[in-house]
């Protein structure tokens, strides 16, 4: 399977190819699920869950015997601008930490059993300022959307994707201004922790990418206000849809990874749901627009997929109701008249 584009005109070709939902394995989950032992919609988005997994890994029932768990890091020239707590070594540090198993997401994909892959994207070379100019090349898109495509084994059930940048909040805000309106400050939040005049800054600066930018295509606003860690987050989710895994996103910044995908194909994430309701204020908006209801949301606003890994044990649970409950045939267990 090929797993790699040449150029963003090559991306949006791609896009307009891409597979829908197995119909076989949705008549089959569809033929099981009113014959068990519940009132029909008794395990509320629990059933949602076991569809999707089914529709979209394209058998019933479906399985989770490989579940991966994707983190890619990059560094932002507009972070050298103020709108982080933290200075940009901290991307380093962190992927450090994340190799050497300290991090949270370690100990969730410990607990589900998940596998965990940190890709580091050239963090010695930050994105362009892109109030200054666009973010990356086209060549860096390229490069980076690569690396994400490339990360996924073919072998996936499911996958979980996050990322680890010093600033992305702030591209993760343009972006969502750009695609759908509204002054910045609805989408630009504290991030980090920053308050005061540091979030008046990184509120003009994100204002200051979208009057620049915002003009553009979906992809061209990926290109011009994203990162490499984005923009390979873009990439494995359009692997992923390519060979039939599922995929939960992360918060904000990984929402907003992928949602010019969407912008530029509707239905391009259709393989995909909103792991966590992030405590980012832009979050919740941003999923709204694009239709998807986090699944939980308990305050969370680490990143680092950890959002998305929590999830892995939701949907662990959604298979188990499905495949291991008794049908009422079964349990002898008289169903409703």
């Amino acid at each position: 399977m090929n797993t790699s584009i040449s150029s963003l005109s090559a991306l949006d070709a791609l896009l307009a190819e891409l597979p829908g939902p197995d119909l076989a394995a949705e008549a089959a989950w569809a033929a099981r699920e009113p014959q068990l032992t519940k009132p029909a919609g008794a395990l509320g988005r629990l059933e949602e869950v076991s569809h999707w997994l089914s529709a979209w890994q394209g058998r019933h029932p479906p399985r989770l015997q490989a579940l991966r768990a994707r983190v890619f890091a990059g560094n932002h020239g507009v972070a050298a601008l103020g709108v982080s707590a933290f200075p940009a070594e901290v991307t380093v540090q962190m992927v450090k930490n994340f190799e050497h198993g300290g991090a949270a997401i370690n100990q969730l994909c410990r607990t589900f059993g998940a596998e965990l892959k940190v890709i580091a994207l050239e963090l010695d070379r930050p994105t362009a300022d892109f109030t200054a100019g666009p973010a990356l090349t086209e060549a860096e898109f390229v490069a980076a959307f690569n690396a994400g495509m490339e990360s996924l084994p073919d072998d996936s059930d499911l996958l979980a994707v996050g990322e680890m940048g010093i600033g992305n909040t702030t591209p993760a805000a343009a972006i969502a201004c750009a695609l759908f309106g509204g002054d910045a400050a609805l989408w630009t939040g504290r991030g980090t922790g920053i308050e005061g005049a540091a979030l008046t800054k990184k509120t003009e600066v994100v204002a200051a990418g979208v009057a620049r930018h915002g003009a553009s295509g979906a992809l061209e606003i990926l290109r011009r206000l994203g990162g490499r860690e984005l923009v390979a987050i873009a990439g494995a989710v359009v692997a992923a849809r390519l060979k039939r895994v599922p995929v939960l996103l992360d918060g904000y910044v990984c929402t907003a990874a992928v949602a010019p995908l969407e912008a530029a194909r509707p239905g391009a994430l259709d393989h995909c749901l909103v792991a966590h309701a992030s405590a980012e204020p832009g979050h919740r908006r941003l999923a709204e627009k694009l239709g998807k209801e986090p699944l939980f949301d308990l305050g969370m606003r680490l990143g680092e997929a950890s959002g998305a890994a929590l999830a892995f044990g939701l949907v662990q649970a959604a298979l188990a109701c499905h495949t291991g409950m008794s049908t009422f045939a079964e349990a002898g267990v008289s169903d409703k008249d």
